[in-house]
């Protein structure tokens, strides 16, 4: 439920940003308004819009996809609060994502980013870390049965932080790579025993 109103909110503000340069503006991750100018906001804001449909749609999809068995595994071992659990790792997943590019570009008015992939990224790999063995599918190369996701998820940290030091695209690889390390570590910090039952699956023992 939380994962469907959380893409219902995003395509909306996305959707009415497209048209509106202004509030598209206002919503960017600009690290050097947020040191300089306090606008804090924009350590969330940012997770709100997109920079086109297919940006919107791929990070939307991501999200139907793994967010709805995060959010239910995560409900099924803490009951109600895992609502709340899984609230706090799409909200901290933004935030935390965001960190690694605020110290880096504070100074650096001309610094902005937007789209909701480190949250995304965030849930994915707690999807990775509770079902290990479950296939992921890659939308340019499709697999029969898709990639294991405890393999996937080595191979999308590898490429996010190859693409990250090689900087030669617009696209914010260090929130990606670090929302995806938030998400590993929340969830095993909210029940340690995750990690054992992530090894039992990949040896049975």
């Amino acid at each position: 439920m939380i994962t469907y109103i959380i893409i219902g909110i995003t395509c909306l503000i996305s959707i009415t940003a497209f048209g509106n340069l202004e509030l598209k503006a206002k919503f960017l991750f600009n690290p050097y308004l947020a040191h300089h100018s306090r606008q804090w906001y924009r350590f969330l804001s940012h997770a709100f819009i997109h920079a086109d449909w297919m940006h919107l749609i791929f990070n939307m999809m991501t999200l139907y996809f793994f967010g709805p068995y995060v959010e239910e595994a995560y409900v099924v071992v803490f009951g109600l609060k895992g609502y709340l659990f899984f609230v706090l790792l799409y909200i901290l997943g933004i935030v935390l994502s965001s960190s690694y590019s605020y110290e880096k570009h504070k100074n650096n008015i001309h610094y902005n980013s937007l789209g909701a992939s480190g949250a995304v990224a965030a849930v994915l790999f707690a999807h990775i870390i509770l079902s290990p063995l479950s296939g992921i599918n890659l939308m340019i190369l499709p697999i029969p049965g898709g990639i294991p996701a405890w393999l996937f998820g080595i191979l999308y940290l590898a490429m996010e932080w190859y693409l990250d030091k090689r900087g030669q695209d617009n696209v914010a690889h260090d929130a990606h790579f670090f929302g995806a390390i938030f998400g590993l570590l929340f969830t095993i910090a909210l029940r340690p025993a995750f990690v054992q039952e992530f090894i039992f699956q990949l040896t049975g023992q």
